[in-house]
């Protein structure tokens, strides 16, 4: 608003009235309240600035497959190694000093990629992709029978993106160090332990999952008001920990959808509502979204085991889309329920509902 002493000279020249300077001064009481910032339970993210890191992200894009196609002359390791190189050059430019946000995620996530499978080349673990074109890491040249390789692979991958977090600072980065240290434990269990059944593997993966998950915990409960980096490192270690631990949960009760039976189809609708009490408790939506596509397989299976086989997708999906729409319109209410019944200990140490971040 004009200051007192401007209106006051304003008068005295003649400029205004001194009826004008008064109800100029009386918008003061009447003016429009600041708009309010957003609750930590809207679980913001930092995850793109504005259109202007769309557009750079598509030249990353270009420039950096344009980079490992004249890369590839050199052979599979010399393009990933260039790739790397060329990403963490970017890096120094757009993260360092433009501090830009998709595209420092992009940089990060090719940088990581090109590091794992250029050291797994490097290894040995490398071969030409037409031997193993039906395996992921085939089509990457990558001889997925060897394990061990690949956990080490894994190792130095954690490794490299510990120095790319020291010098970058990005908060995905602990994501995808976290993510390459479960690819080594899960390498080395396999690779050491072939032998073990698939439930023990499976027992591995949980396990990892839940220490992911623990870890972003930490992180939530260092800043429950969602001020700061720790919760964007946070939101991306959820991310992470929330398909280790829903598929590992899941995956012994899936096999055919014609052959799942209604008591496993149960068992899944259960570990998924579980799992959404916890994602309501503790505002992280990732680990709900991880268990939406077996809910609605479960749901899928059940509709099609009824004799409703014409409307069972159709259905399945109305049902899933209703389950969302009503869950967050309702979701600060229902999280203000869930944190009454849970010990005050732990419910001070999470992002109360309806408050402000101011």
């Amino acid at each position: 608003m004009i200051a007192s002493e401007i209106l006051a000279k304003g008068v005295e020249q003649g400029i205004i009235s001194a009826e004008q300077a008064e109800r100029l001064r009386a918008l003061e009481d009447v003016r429009e309240p600041p708009e309010l910032p957003a609750s930590p339970d809207d679980e913001q993210l930092r995850f793109i600035g504005g259109f202007s890191d769309i557009f750079v992200t598509i030249g990353l894009a270009m420039f950096l497959g344009a980079i490992g196609y004249f890369s590839l002359q050199g052979g599979k390791l010399g393009m990933w190694i260039a790739i790397a190189i060329t990403a963490w050059l970017l890096a120094e430019f757009f993260t360092r000093l433009r501090r830009t946000a998709l595209p420092s995620i992009v940089l990060l996530i090719v940088f990581a990629v090109a590091v794992f499978i250029g050291a797994s080349i490097f290894l040995g673990a490398g071969i030409s992709p037409y031997s193993y074109p039906l395996t992921p890491m085939g089509m990457f040249g990558i001889n997925s029978n060897e394990p061990t390789l690949l956990a080490i692979a894994a190792l130095l991958t954690v490794l490299l993106t510990a120095v790319h977090y020291w010098r970058f600072g990005v908060p995905i980065t602990i994501a995808a160090g976290c993510g390459a240290l479960t690819g080594t434990v899960i390498g080395l269990v396999y690779g050491l332990a072939p032998e073990l059944s698939p439930v023990a593997h499976n027992a591995v993966i949980l396990v990892c999952g839940i220490a992911i998950f623990a870890l972003a915990m930490r992180f939530d409960m260092a800043d429950p008001q969602r001020l700061t980096r720790r919760t964007d490192i946070a939101f991306w270690l959820h991310l992470l920990a929330a398909p280790l631990i829903v598929h590992s949960l899941i995956k012994g009760m899936v096999t055919v959808a014609s052959k799942l039976s209604p008591g496993s189809a149960a068992a899944i609708m259960a570990v998924f509502l579980a799992l959404s009490f916890v994602a309501v408790l503790i505002d992280r939506r990732a680990m709900l979204v991880s268990g939406l596509s077996y809910a609605g397989f479960a749901f899928w299976t059940r509709i099609s085991q009824a004799g409703f086989s014409d409307m069972t997708t159709p259905f399945t999906i109305l049902t899933l889309g209703a389950f969302v729409l009503l869950l967050s319109a309702g979701w600060r209410p229902l999280r203000a329920g869930i944190l009454g019944i849970v010990p005050s200990a732990l419910t001070r140490r999470l992002p109360q509902p309806g408050l402000s971040t101011a």
